[in-house]
C-alpha cells in the first residue's frame, strides 16, 4: 500500500467538528475559529534523514527546508503564516553544534517571512534525524484558494522551472508566498497546488479534487537547466521532459484561471515578479484524466512523481 492509498484509507473516518472548513485532502487544513473575515490555516510537514536530505547536507539547509516546505503549502492556499512549532528527533550521539546550525537555518527563513518559532518538542530517535513542523496562519475567506475549483476551459499555469531539483534546489528553493498572495489579490484563481511530488503527481491531485481533466503541452513545460544538464552528462538520467514531470521537490505553484484572465495574468505577473518565470502549460478539460500533447498527438499520461512506500 503506497502513501496515497494509505492516506485514502485513513481519512475515510477521521474525527471532525464544526470548525473544519477544509480537512484532509488539501495543502492546509482550513478552520473557522470565529474571525469575521479570515480563516485559520494549519499545516504539518516533516523532513526525514535519507528521505528528504542526506546526512552530508549542510544543517542550515536542512532546517531551512523544513520551514520552507510548510511555507510552500501556505502559498498554495494564498495564506499568511504566523507561527511554527518544531518537533526534533535526534540520534543519541547527536552533535549539539549540528542542532544549533539546524535552528540557524530555520530562524533565517522564518525571519524572512515573519514567522515566529514558538516552541516545540525534542525526542530521541535511533533511526536518524527528523524535523516535523506544525505551522499556523490566516487567509482571507474571499482569497482562500483550494485544489478543488478548476473548471473546463481554464488555462493552466506553473511558476518557475521544473525538474532536476536534486542538483541543490530541493534544499534552497524559495516558497512562492508573495507570488501566491499577489495572484489571489489580483485574479479569481480557481484552483492551486504546490508542486512537491512532481507535476505528474500533483496535477492529478488538483484534477481529482476538481473532478476535471487536463491536457498539457509537452513543448510548453518549463524544463530546468539542471534537468537538461543531467541528461547530457549521464545516459542513465531521465530525459529532460520526464524529469520535469516526475522529479518532484520543485515547490512551484500550479494554478488554473479562466481563459479570459490568462493574458492579463501573464502580463501582470511578469511586471510584478520579473525574476520569476510563469508559463501556460495547458488547459483544463471536462473529460477526466491527464493527457499530454506532443508532436505525435494527444495521449494519456500515466507516469507519476515521488510517492512514499511505492514498490520499485
Amino acid at each position: 500500500m503506497n502513501e496515497l492509498e494509505l492516506i485514502e484509507r485513513l481519512t475515510r473516518s477521521l474525527t471532525t467538528n464544526s470548525s473544519v472548513v477544509v480537512g484532509a485532502g488539501d495543502d492546509c487544513a482550513v478552520l473557522d475559529v470565529g474571525f469575521a473575515e479570515e480563516w485559520l490555516l494549519f499545516k504539518t510537514d516533516a523532513v526525514v534523514e535519507n528521505v528528504h536530505f542526506l546526512k552530508e547536507a549542510e544543517p542550515q539547509q536542512i532546517g531551512r527546508k523544513a520551514i520552507a516546505r510548510c511555507l510552500s503549502d501556505f502559498a498554495a492556499m494564498a495564506g499568511h503564516p504566523s507561527a511554527a512549532l518544531v518537533t526534533l528527533g535526534l540520534p543519541e550521539d547527536y552533535d549539539p553544534r549540528f542542532v544549533e546550525r539546524l535552528y540557524e537555518g530555520m530562524n533565517s527563513i522564518s525571519q524572512t517571512y515573519d514567522v515566529a518559532i514558538a516552541g516545540g518538542e525534542t525526542v530521541a530517535n535511533r533511526g536518524g534525524i527528523f524535523l516535523s513542523i506544525s505551522m499556523i496562519g490566516k487567509v482571507r475567506k474571499d482569497r482562500c484558494i483550494r485544489r478543488a475549483g478548476a473548471k473546463p476551459g481554464d488555462a493552466l499555469f506553473v511558476t518557475g522551472d521544473l525538474g532536476g531539483s536534486i542538483a541543490g534546489r530541493h534544499l534552497n528553493f524559495e516558497p512562492r508566498l508573495r507570488e501566491a498572495q499577489w495572484l489571489a489579490a489580483s485574479f479569481p484563481v480557481h484552483a492551486m497546488i504546490d508542486l512537491s511530488d512532481g507535476l505528474a503527481t500533483d496535477l492529478p491531485h488538483l484534477l481529482t479534487a476538481s473532478k476535471v481533466g487536463a491536457e498539457i503541452l509537452a513543448d510548453s513545460i518549463p524544463i530546468s537547466r539542471s534537468a537538461r544538464q543531467r541528461a547530457k552528462e549521464s545516459t542513465s538520467a531521465k530525459p529532460p521532459l520526464v524529469a520535469a514531470l516526475t522529479d518532484g521537490e520543485d515547490f512551484e505553484l500550479l494554478l488554473s484561471v479562466a481563459s479570459k484572465d490568462a493574458v492579463p495574468l501573464l502580463d501582470g505577473f511578469k511586471q510584478a515578479f520579473p525574476a520569476v518565470r510563469i508559463t501556460c502549460i495547458g488547459r483544463i478539460t471536462a473529460e477526466q484524466g491527464l493527457r499530454i500533447r506532443d508532436k505525435q498527438g494527444v495521449r494519456p499520461f500515466t507516469g507519476h512523481g515521488y510517492v512514499h512506500f511505492e514498490k520499485s
